[in-house]
């Protein structure tokens, strides 16, 4: 990845939905080191500040770290036998296997946890962790999410 603010953003590469979610193997260990990157952002910053300064922060310390990331691909969408190819922006897509969802927000709701998972649907990706800074103890933050029927 680059140094400029545009490494964020890869090019476009289609991504079939549908099928099955197979479970990557990385991604199980991989979700460490990615607590361990937002532990040094939040050791650093903070709680308190707005979401993409911590997506900034958090994208560049995966870089430091030799893990790349995209925030933005093309999927296709596939609805009753229409198809649609749609670019669909995200916070982190991690090594291709984690999905990374950054919050700035007082509480974690419900919808926070279903919008990572229809990401996560779309993208064909397993594992998603959503990631809260605005907490005094970054772990408390940290929620894991399994789609259901990955890993089979």
């Amino acid at each position: 990845m680059g140094t400029d603010e545009n490494s964020l953003f890869s090019p476009l590469s289609p991504v079939r939905v549908g099928g099955m979610h197979p479970f990557c193997e990385r991604a199980s260990g991989l979700t460490e080191t990615i607590i361990a990157a937002a532990i040094e952002v939040h050791r650093d910053k903070g709680p308190g500040l707005i979401e993409s300064i911590y997506e900034w922060c958090l994208t560049k310390e995966f870089e430091l770290r030799g893990l790349t990331c995209v925030s933005q691909k093309l999927v296709m969408i596939e609805y009753k036998g229409f198809t649609r190819e749609e670019p669909l922006r995200f916070d982190m897509l991690v090594e291709g296997c984690v999905l990374v969802e950054a919050k700035a927000v007082e509480k974690i709701l419900p919808i926070h946890k279903a919008q990572l998972l229809s990401y996560m649907k779309l993208l064909n990706v397993s594992l998603g962790l959503l990631i809260n800074f605005h907490e005094i103890k970054l772990t408390d933050g940290v929620h894991r999410l399994i789609l259901p029927g990955a890993n089979r």
